[in-house]
């Protein structure tokens, strides 16, 4: 598999690996890394990391990140994937994304902290994160933030002026037979109106 050196103890693994993913062990995955002998890439096993957390979201992340062959080269994309997902990145998150790229945690902070349109963290001392996608877009999600913005003086990626609540949206929260849905200090909320999501908050 690796002919650079120690590509023996290498090859020992993956071939170690494959005999798992043969026999349908699903701790084992292909990935892709450079041959620095060659020049061309070689195909190698690892195991993939976790998610942070047993949230459906993730499986959005992942099937992106599946998408763009597991790459390092994805990193921006897998990044606005979770942050589409989730609002925000979280250590937690970012780390996750790092390792199954294969990036270093150090690069994957460095990328997220320097393009703003990334947030790490909501400022708020609740977060309430609206849903955007198709069917809670089509179900009235304009109309939640529209009352939002109205009620509450804040917009997308705001925070209140006391600093109770961060608005955020996600691109999809995986509750679509919920639409539209929010999600409240991590709770979701389903078939919300923006009257009830404004009443909610404000009780906080």
């Amino acid at each position: 598999f690796v002919s650079s050196a120690g590509g023996y103890v290498a090859g020992l693994f993956a071939a170690m690996d494959r005999a798992k993913i043969l026999a349908g062990d699903p701790t084992a995955t292909w990935q892709v890394i450079q041959d620095p002998s060659e020049g061309g890439h070689m195909p190698a096993s690892c195991r993939k990391p976790s998610a942070p957390t047993d949230d459906k979201r993730w499986k959005i992340v992942e099937t992106r990140m599946r998408r763009m062959g597991d790459r390092p080269a994805a990193l921006i994309e897998a990044l606005h994937a979770a942050q589409e997902a989730f609002g925000f990145l979280d250590e937690g998150a970012l780390h996750y994304v790092g390792d199954t790229l294969g990036v270093p945690h150090s690069r994957v902070y460095g990328v997220a902290t320097f393009y703003s349109f990334f947030v790490l963290k909501p400022q708020g001392e609740h977060t309430c994160v609206v849903c955007t996608g198709t069917a809670c877009y089509i179900n009235g999600a304009k109309e939640i933030l529209a009352g939002l913005n109205r009620e509450l003086g804040i917009k997308p990626k705001e925070t209140t002026a006391d600093g109770k609540i961060s608005l955020l949206t996600a691109r999809c929260v995986g509750s679509c037979s919920l639409a539209p849905a929010a999600i409240i200090d991590g709770e979701v909320k389903g078939k919300v109106s923006a009257g009830d999501l404004i009443a909610q908050l404000e009780a906080m």
